[in-house]
């Protein structure tokens, strides 16, 4: 669970996805012709627009400042010639430092769907002594710009920076809200028409080492705003052996990383999925955890996704980032549609991590409400319902759970909901975490496509 007990950043991002609808129709409908070639039915568009650059030919297509393209089987930018070098100042240390810097910018992209949120995510490998910066600038739907906004500073390690989100980031007509860009009133109309990303690499100075960044995205969405959702049709049945991680086991465990284990279900979820695609710390990795602690992987994963800004665990873009720190993985955050859209990748063997919020009575067999809880969806019954690894469990044992398939879609996929105290509420509408392999399967390649990431 993640700080249940306090407002998080998606509460303020309420309003924000709760008055989506009140400025808009929504994204444009699409017209499905029949046999006849007549408009049978009318569909919505697919709220979301997930693009990423990961190609040898998409590196070379952005303006490169100081960094080179590397070819091989993950392509990617790394630091050739530094463009210059700059003082940086650790907000969490307060320790000023000098870095050599390159940058890399991508063209622009139009979004399908004009959006009210965009979320960068990115997979890369920073080696000691160096790290990066990701930015997003875009366009809105009156033709101004946006400024250029930090979506985070990160590193897989840290013991040169403290990996953060910065705050108190706006214009007044948009603001990040830790490791999210929303539209402040989308009721007004106005949308997100396009962004580009800009990659900056540090390193200390008079080194060759490099920050190799393989995957750089953003998913833009505009989902309507709603408290409920149509029901979707059973149509898979298949259970992934995930392994199983409790959260609760942690509690009380280095209270430095946002309490201990109480809060940490993004990571426990992380650590799942990262295990279930053969992956895991080494031991030498994990010679800093006390050894009387089990699962000392999930300690590990706390402290390496924890953003020191905002004081926790769960920075969506920094769990997708520690997953693709381990060899041959790829993660992403996006949004879905569906449970169609999980039933897909289940069928391909790719299970997923889910963001959802909801009070004790709207999810049967779960025990408690939350105001944002990360778990991992690893299949389907025969009766549709949802198969998921819950790691706000009391032990490893237990973490397996059954939920009502439409109760289950509910919470996951509204974008508006009631808090125990009557107000309304956001939602997340359909965010997950998708980690898979570098190299995917056929069948694994058209599931990713069918649900929008390539």
């Amino acid at each position: 669970m993640s700080r249940a007990e306090e407002p998080s950043r998606r509460t303020v991002l309420a309003a924000a996805v709760a008055a989506a609808v009140a400025g808009s129709a929504g994204p444009a409908a699409a017209a499905t012709p029949d046999v006849t070639g007549r408009e049978a039915a009318v569909t919505p568009a697919r709220p979301v627009d997930y693009r990423a650059w990961t190609s040898y030919a998409d590196w070379c297509g952005g303006t490169a400042k100081g960094t080179r393209t590397v070819a091989g089987a993950r392509p990617g930018v790394v630091i050739g010639a530094p463009a210059g070098t700059v003082d940086y100042t650790d907000p969490h240390t307060g320790t000023t430092a000098v870095w050599e810097y390159a940058t890399w910018t991508s063209v622009v992209h139009r979004l399908t769907v004009p959006a009210t949120e965009v979320i960068a995510s990115w997979n890369a490998r920073t080696p000691a002594g160096t790290w990066l910066q990701v930015e997003l600038t875009g366009t809105y739907s009156d033709g101004t710009a946006t400024p250029w906004y930090v979506m985070g500073r990160w590193a897989s390690g840290d013991q040169d920076i403290k990996r953060t989100s910065v705050d108190d980031q706006t214009d007044d007509r948009s603001t990040v809200w830790t490791d999210t860009f929303a539209i402040d009133d989308p009721a007004t109309g106005l949308r997100l028409d396009s962004y580009r990303l800009r990659l900056t690499l540090y390193r200390k100075p008079g080194t060759t080492a490099t920050p190799t960044v393989w995957r750089l995205g953003a998913m833009g969405s505009d989902v309507p705003d709603r408290f409920t959702v149509p029901a979707s049709t059973p149509g898979v049945v298949r259970e992934l052996t995930v392994p199983r991680y409790s959260q609760e086991i942690h509690s009380g465990q280095y209270p430095e990383y946002d309490n201990g284990g109480e809060a940490w279900c993004s990571p426990t979820s992380s650590q799942m999925i990262i295990e279930y695609w053969g992956r895991k710390p080494t031991a030498a990795q994990l010679a800093w955890v006390d050894p009387a602690y089990a699962d000392p992987q999930v300690c590990h994963a706390a402290r390496f996704t924890y953003d020191f800004q905002y004081g926790g665990c769960g920075n969506w873009p920094f769990n997708a980032a520690y997953a693709a720190t381990y060899k041959d993985l790829q993660g992403v955050v996006t949004r879905l549609g569906s449970l169609t859209d999980l039933e897909t990748l289940v069928a391909a063997g790719i299970p997923a991590i889910t963001s959802q919020s909801f009070l004790k009575a709207e999810l049967t067999g779960a025990g408690y409400g939350t105001s944002g809880h990360l778990m991992t969806v690893i299949g389907f019954t025969a009766d549709g319902d949802v198969i998921a690894n819950d790691p706000f469990s009391p032990t490893d044992q237990a973490v397996r759970r059954v939920y009502a398939r439409r109760e289950f879609e509910n919470i996951w996929l509204r974008t508006k909901r009631y808090n125990a105290s009557g107000k309304v509420v956001s939602g997340t509408g359909g965010v997950c975490y998708l980690y898979f392999p570098a190299r995917p399967s056929t069948a694994q390649l058209a599931a990713l496509a069918a649900v929008g990431v390539r």
